[in-house]
């Protein structure tokens, strides 16, 4: 399955914090099977918020994109498709972010794993 790694997720594998997810996750991440992505919106997110102090992501926000890469996740970049996407059903958050990954989603044809309870059961999201 093609599976795209919201902010979250791709926080706690900067900060080696895996294990600690939801078994469920942690088997979708570790699953041989699957190919894994990472969002340019993602690092985007974790730029604005480590640079406002909100986050620690354990790693050098220049190192990020050659972190994914080395431990196996594809960079996905935005593009015009992406952000005029539309997203149906509307998930229930206004998080431009979130709005975004799940349009990516759509276009790529991948499942978002998330943490984010608001997201989990829309038809974008993987469930196990």
């Amino acid at each position: 399955m093609r599976l795209l790694l919201d902010t979250q997720i791709l926080i706690a594998l900067a900060r080696r914090e895996l294990p600690r997810l939801a078994p469920t996750t942690v088997a979708a991440v570790n699953a041989q099977d699957n190919v894994l992505f990472a969002s340019a919106a993602s690092s985007w997110e974790i730029a604005i918020k480590t640079r406002l102090g909100k986050i620690n992501p354990g790693i050098d926000l220049d190192d990020l994109p050659a972190y994914w890469e080395a431990i196996g996740l594809n960079l996905l970049t935005i593009n015009h498709t992406h952000v005029v996407q539309s997203v149906y059903p509307k998930p229930p958050t206004r998080d431009p972010f979130d709005q975004l990954l799940l349009a990516q989603c759509a276009v790529e044809d991948l499942r978002l794993v998330t943490l984010d309870r608001a997201l989990r059961g829309h038809p974008l999201a993987y469930s196990d």
